[in-house]
């Protein structure tokens, strides 16, 4: 008809009754006329905005999803049997519906790749899959069921639903990867600050550690020995440095604080602390020190540590430490290989000496050492009960000689070690360093007579020998002995003549030595003091602090207990030969 639009209607074929419509959501097969729109129900209205914005409100990709299967039943006949989300490229099942409807459908969810399809949800009828696709990709899936065929405007309203639901849940991914990549970049930086602190440690570290390198290697290349490498070591670390000897003897002290007198070590305490220092490895603090030890091959040579009362040592300071400990290990080891060879070669001018050598090449090779020989010397004997004289007892026996101001060479024999010393030794200096030095005083020492040139050396060895043996013979076999002091007795020869002396001394003087036991009196001394005096009766009784009278008195008993006359020439020497060997070979008194 004229002014009439022709209007042509494509029926389609009818579905089975109730299915949902073919294809995916908001794909309509029919054609309506041009302007004319499905009505919309209730939800449209009233529910789908509030429902827009609970979707878009959250953040939680599951809540989101719960939220849909919620208001499912609000589009239509529909009912929500499982939803899906799809996490590190697996399809996960939502928490909130139940394993038995979901497991149900897991298998062919999981294996969907993005398509709607229809699935089979035990107990329920007409099951649909519907992808929820996004602007990110497949974000999960909708598992929906439809107890009666749903009209075109509840399955727009279920496509509608579904599409703001993949919007939700991009949104809520494009948040959460936000979050991610903003936790990713501040533990990014996180990392990226705590490396550029350990790089600047790292260039501190290094910068220290070559301050410290190059400190030291600048002292050994210069040759400074062991003060400057305490003193480097102290300027490192600003800590008072200290460095003992395998015993515990101070050696040396860089810094303030320096006790005085430095107290005397305990072997026993200072060898336990040697041994935990070793088995702990690395400096050990003990006390208010820092300690490591100076051991290079193994053999400890000392202690090298650091005074820290406060505890405030670092780890820069433990390094400067072990960096020190090192170089000191290879000054002293140094130091004893060249005192070694010294002892060596020192020893064999002595035994030159001792044998007899040439004046020219005992001059020039004594004062290679820094010893005189043009000046006075004397020969000293050393001989200790159970000790051997090895190498480490004529170290002992050189030391003491230094500590007392005698400048010598050493050698040994088999049975005792031999000085040659620069001066008159003091009496009993080099006994009493050498009593301390071994704890006992089972020690003798024989001392020769001056000696003004190399040549007579080997004879003042034997004078030395001689004195050693009239010691050691004697009652009191212990201490020093001069051949000066030895009188009649340097032309006494040894060995079986002492019995000889003892018979001869016990028919000259054993009467009066058997009365002074007897009655606790002093005659025979008072005989000896009286010959020592020349027979000067003053002199006598001032040196016995007696009264001449008393002198006269004691005198008239020594010849009626004696039977000797003191004015017979032949008595008179015998007696004074007797007391002479009393008095040095039998010790007197007692």
């Amino acid at each position: 008809m004229p002014g009439c639009r022709v209007r042509s209607v494509y029926r389609r074929r009818p579905d089975r009754e109730g299915d949902l419509p073919p294809g995916r959501l908001g794909q309509h097969p029919t054609i309506s006329r041009r302007g004319s729109r499905p009505p919309l129900s209730t939800l449209a209205s009233h529910k789908l905005p509030a429902v827009s914005r609970a979707l878009f409100d959250t953040q939680d990709e599951s809540e989101i999803l719960r939220l849909a299967m919620d208001h499912v039943s609000l589009a239509g006949p529909y009912r929500a049997e499982a939803g899906y989300l799809r996490v590190h490229g697996h399809m996960v099942p939502s928490p909130q519906v139940g394993p038995g409807h979901a497991s149900a459908v897991d298998r062919t969810v999981r294996e969907l790749t993005g398509r709607d399809v229809p699935v089979t949800v035990p107990g329920r009828s007409r099951g649909r899959a519907l992808a929820l696709h996004g602007p990110g990709g497949l974000h999960g899936y909708l598992v929906v069921t439809s107890r009666s065929r749903p009209t075109e405007a509840q399955h727009l309203l279920l496509a509608t639903l579904v599409r703001l639901t993949a919007a939700a849940l991009s949104v809520a991914v494009a948040h959460r990867r936000q979050r991610e990549d903003a936790l990713e970049l501040h533990r990014l930086r996180r990392e990226r600050a705590a490396f550029q602190r350990r790089l600047i440690s790292l260039v501190v570290e290094l910068g220290y550690q070559r301050a410290v390198h190059e400190a030291l290697t600048e002292v050994a290349a210069s040759g400074g020995g062991e003060e400057a490498i305490t003193s480097a070591l102290h300027e490192l670390t600003g800590f008072p440095v200290l460095v003992e000897d395998r015993f515990g003897r101070l050696r040396s002290w860089t810094g303030p604080g320096r006790p005085d007198p430095y107290p005397e070590p305990d072997p026993a305490r200072h060898e336990e602390m040697l041994q935990e220092v070793a088995r702990r490895g690395g400096p050990v603090r003990i006390k208010d020190r820092l300690i490591s030890l100076v051991r290079p091959r193994g053999e400890v040579l000392g202690v090298l540590a650091l005074v820290d009362p406060q505890d405030e040592a670092d780890e820069y300071t433990v390094f400067a430490l072990e960096h020190a400990a090192t170089s000191l290990a290879l000054e002293l080891s140094h130091l004893r290989h060249l005192a070694e060879v010294e002892l060596r070669l020192r020893r064999e001018l002595v035994d030159d000496l001792l044998g007899g050598t040439d004046k020219a090449s005992a001059y020039a090779r004594s004062e290679a050492f820094g010893h005189d020989l043009h000046r006075m010397q004397y020969v000293v004997v050393v001989q200790w009960r159970n000790r051997a004289a090895d190498d480490a007892f004529a170290r002992t026996v050189g030391r003491a000689a230094s500590a007392v101001g005698m400048p010598s060479l050493v050698t040994r024999r088999s049975d005792h070690v031999v000085l040659v010393a620069e001066g008159r030794p003091h009496d009993h200096a080099l006994y009493e360093t050498l009593a301390r030095e071994t704890g006992t005083l089972d020690g003798t020492i024989g001392v020769s007579a001056r000696c003004d040139t190399p040549d007579g050396i080997p004879g003042r060895y034997q004078e030395a020998l001689r004195a050693l043996e009239v010691r050691r013979r004697s009652r009191r076999r212990y201490g020093t002995t001069f051949f000066d002091d030895l009188g009649l007795y340097r032309i006494l020869g040894p060995g079986n003549e002492y019995q000889e002396l003892e018979a001869f001394v016990r028919e000259w003087l054993g009467p009066l030595v058997d009365y002074d036991g007897r009655h606790r009196t002093a005659l025979v001394e008072t005989l000896s003091r009286y010959f020592d005096c020349g027979g000067n009766y003053a002199e006598t009784a001032e040196s016995l602090a007696i009264h001449r009278s008393t002198l006269r008195y004691r005198l008239q008993r020594i010849r009626e207990i004696s039977g000797h006359d003191l004015t017979n020439v032949e008595d008179r020497l015998n007696l004074q030969v007797a007391t002479r060997v009393w008095k040095i070979m039998l010790g007197g008194p007692g």
